[in-house]
C-alpha cells in the first residue's frame, strides 16, 4: 500500500476507534506517527524532564498542506530542511499541525525540541503550524486538532495541568507563529504573555 494511502487507513482507522492500542485509550486526536509520514531516523538523545509548563506555537512560514497527501510531503519536507541542510538532529518542532486536521509527530512527547532556544527547548513542547499565518488563520480543524494535542499532553501526563501557552515570538525575535495565528491563541485559555 502507498504510504498516503496507509495514512488515510491509518487516519480513518484512528477515527473510528479501530486498531488503537490499550494505551492509545486517552483523550488524544489522532497523531500520526512517524513511521507512517516516512521520518528519517532521529539522532536526537536529549529528553525532557516531563511534564512541561510551557508549550510555544510557532509557523513554519511555508506553503500550507491541506490534505494528509500534501501534509506528509510538507513535513517530510520540513524535517529534510531541518535534518539534512541544517545538519540538526531531526525536525525540531515536538509537534506539526496540519490544515487538514492531523497532527504529526515530531520528535514527540519525550524528546527536547530545538524550537525556541536553549532557555525554552527544555521546559516546552514545540508546536508548529504548517503555513504562513501572518495574513490569515489556520482553518478551524487545525485549531482543533491543536486544542486535542494540548488535552493528550495533560492526560498522557507530558503537560502540566496548569500549562502556559506561548507564542514563538514572545520568547524569540521572530514575526512567528504570525500576526492572525498569534491573534488566536492570546484567546486560548492557557495563553500567558
Amino acid at each position: 500500500m502507498s504510504s498516503p494511502c496507509a495514512l488515510l487507513t491509518w487516519t480513518l482507522l484512528t477515527l473510528l476507534g479501530l486498531g488503537a492500542t490499550q494505551e492509545d485509550f486517552t483523550p488524544c486526536g489522532p497523531i500520526v506517527p512517524r513511521r507512517e509520514w516516512g521520518a528519517l531516523p532521529s539522532r536526537c538523545e536529549q529528553r525532557l524532564d516531563l511534564p512541561v509548563r510551557y508549550v510555544v506555537v510557532s509557523h513554519t512560514a511555508a506553503i500550507p498542506c491541506d490534505t494528509p497527501a500534501s501534509c506528509m510531503r510538507q513535513v517530510q519536507n520540513v524535517q529534510h530542511y531541518h535534518a539534512r541542510t541544517r545538519g540538526w538532529c531531526d525536525v525540531t518542532y515536538n509537534f506539526l499541525i496540519g490544515e487538514d486536521g492531523l497532527v504529526y509527530e515530531g520528535r514527540g512527547w519525550d524528546t527536547q525540541g530545538a524550537h525556541s532556544g536553549p532557555t525554552w527547548n527544555p521546559k516546552s513542547i514545540g508546536i508548529s503550524f504548517m503555513g504562513n499565518y501572518m495574513d490569515r488563520a489556520p482553518p478551524q480543524r487545525a485549531l482543533r486538532a491543536a486544542q486535542s494535542l494540548l488535552a493528550c499532553g495533560v492526560a498522557r501526563g507530558a503537560l502540566r495541568t496548569n500549562y502556559e501557552v506561548k507564542g514563538h515570538r514572545d520568547v524569540r525575535d521572530t514575526d512567528s507563529p504570525g500576526d492572525r495565528l498569534y491573534e488566536i491563541i492570546q484567546t486560548w485559555p492557557h495563553y500567558r504573555y
